[in-house]
């Protein structure tokens, strides 16, 4: 698949960017959700030259912490698609919102085990807080119509399905942390692969999908990358020019 810049988007380079935004599975790994030697090389450089580097993703927040520590980032964590938010305030003190009522995810659940859906929660739901995420073998749309007329987001990762509660999601978690640093997603470089990640790449300074993404996340990057996964994400930080 070739690389394209969108038409109308910032050129790379035309700003100097503040902070990149990544998602983690099938971004910084591979296919088969190993962390790739490239991306830990590509953050580690980046936070050397004093780029924060934040991760938005669908992994719980224990997850996702411990994975920010072995590679040394300093930007937040937006956890459980945007339903918990990681952070340190300007003293150095750990602090986590949540910022999704999981009681709403859990009632939209039920209601699909009581239509009769072969819904199954993922291993890591017994440590979320603000969602649930369903294994991907039941559709999305049979899960929306099946959840018609409630008040529930369901998003998909490509690896999970999520129920939320609406007005949740990886965009206005971000921008929850990034006002607390008097920056906006136009500041950032922003990565992501998956059906979650598209709002969040509509709204960045340059935002990077892959080939191995969604056709909606490819649809709604300034820049898709000839390369999969990690090695898009090699290709997508290049393009940014964010070093330059």
């Amino acid at each position: 698949m070739p690389s394209s810049l969108r038409r109308g988007s910032a050129r790379p380079g035309a700003r100097r960017f503040r902070m990149v935004v990544t998602d983690v599975d099938g971004t910084l790994t591979d296919a088969r959700r190993r962390l790739d030697p490239l991306a830990i090389r590509w953050v580690r450089r980046l936070e050397a030259a004093g780029i924060p580097v934040a991760l938005a993703t669908g992994n719980v927040l224990p997850i996702s912490l411990a994975l920010y520590r072995s590679l040394g980032l300093t930007g937040p964590i937006v956890a459980e698609n945007g339903g918990m938010l990681y952070d340190k305030d300007p003293e150095g003190r750990e602090t986590v919102d949540r910022l999704a009522d999981v009681r709403v995810a859990r009632a939209a659940y039920r209601v699909l085990v009581r239509a009769g859906l072969p819904v199954r929660r993922l291993f890591t739901d017994r440590w979320r807080e603000s969602e649930v995420a369903l294994e991907p073998n039941v559709s999305v749309a049979r899960i929306r119509r099946a959840l018609a007329g409630r008040a529930i987001h369901v998003e998909s990762t490509g690896f999970a399905v999520h129920l939320m509660e609406r007005g949740a999601g990886k965009l206005p978690a971000l921008e929850r942390a990034l006002s607390r640093r008097g920056l906006r997603p136009k500041d950032c470089v922003i990565l992501g692969d998956g059906d979650n990640d598209v709002a969040m790449l509509r709204a960045a300074g340059f935002g990077v999908s892959f080939a191995s993404a969604s056709s909606r996340a490819r649809r709604a990057a300034d820049y898709v990358t000839r390369g999969a996964y990690a090695a898009g994400f090699d290709e997508g930080l290049k393009a940014s020019h964010v070093l330059d």
